[in-house]
């Protein structure tokens, strides 16, 4: 999928922000090369590619074809405020995130259960041309007490991926349905007060550098 990108000079993110566009920065070990994309057009792309898929950015008339590494976002409105390519070099593998797709209905869901999913991305090293846009899971199968883990997904991925993940990683489970606690217990535990614990407030506002 196809992207514009203008170069542009460091100190205008502001500007640019206002006017519709995105500063983002296209690199890699031989490249930084300070871009800005309009925001409408990057957005459009990103729900498409996500984080994973390559988008061929053309950088004032140069085509390169390039990941999304990281999306900077504003905390209160969740607008997206900077974005990192990293631009691919042929034939070079990268670290990828690929998204899992649960596909069915559990049997043991369809029996009272309930579906833990741990894990929605599985993690490889991959030549670019060969990432998979999602794995379809089938999980019909799975009764309660039942999982999947890494392991039960790589006869889903290119030969040619490497699972950098630990195999043992359980990234679904079917667990039996909670029971219902008996009121004569909920009453004697009525004045013990659960404790809070790694509550924290939330994050303020860092202020925008370029």
């Amino acid at each position: 999928m196809d992207l514009t990108a203008t170069k542009r000079s460091i100190g205008n993110a502001t500007k640019l922000r206002q006017k519709g566009y995105l500063p983002a920065i296209a690199y890699n070990k031989e490249n930084n090369i300070p871009v800005s994309v309009e925001l409408r057009a990057f957005d459009k792309v990103f729900r498409s590619q996500g984080t994973s898929r390559v988008i061929d950015l053309n950088i004032d008339g140069q085509a390169e074809e390039v990941l999304v590494k990281a999306v900077h976002m504003n905390k209160r409105t969740r607008v997206p405020q900077h974005v990192d390519f990293y631009i691919l070099t042929a034939g070079q593998k990268v670290d990828v995130d690929v998204k899992i797709d649960f596909v069915g209905t559990p049997i043991g869901v369809r029996n009272g259960g309930m579906a833990d999913v741990q894990r929605r991305e599985v993690r490889v090293n991959i030549l670019p041309r060969l990432i998979p846009g999602t794995i379809e899971v089938n999980v019909n199968h799975l009764e309660i007490n039942d999982s999947m883990h890494m392991s039960d997904i790589i006869s889903l991925l290119p030969a040619e991926a490497e699972v950098l993940e630990e195999l043992e990683r359980t990234i679904i489970a079917i667990v039996p349905p909670r029971v219902e606690a008996d009121p004569a217990d909920i009453d004697g535990l009525a004045a013990a007060e659960p404790e809070v614990i790694g509550a924290k407030a939330d994050d303020e506002d860092g202020d925008d550098s370029e």
